[in-house]
């Protein structure tokens, strides 16, 4: 039996669809795509790579906001 983690396909085609040409995309298209990218998001949110990527962009902005003062 094959089974697919839901959070893995989702990457998988939004990797596929970023790699298109922007001018070939439509409104309905880019609108799609970022649909996907959300329902994505909601998915690795709580997950330990969720997590772990949300502690790894916190540092960074933090960094980023320290270094600009």
């Amino acid at each position: 039996m094959l089974t697919i983690d839901v959070a893995i396909l989702l990457a998988v085609i939004v990797v596929l669809r970023l790699r298109r040409r922007t001018e070939a995309r439509s409104r309905l298209d880019e609108k799609f795509t970022v649909v996907i990218v959300l329902a994505l998001g909601v998915l690795l949110a709580p997950t330990p790579a969720g997590q772990g990527i949300l502690n790894i962009l916190g540092q960074l902005v933090s960094g980023v906001a320290q270094a600009d003062r």
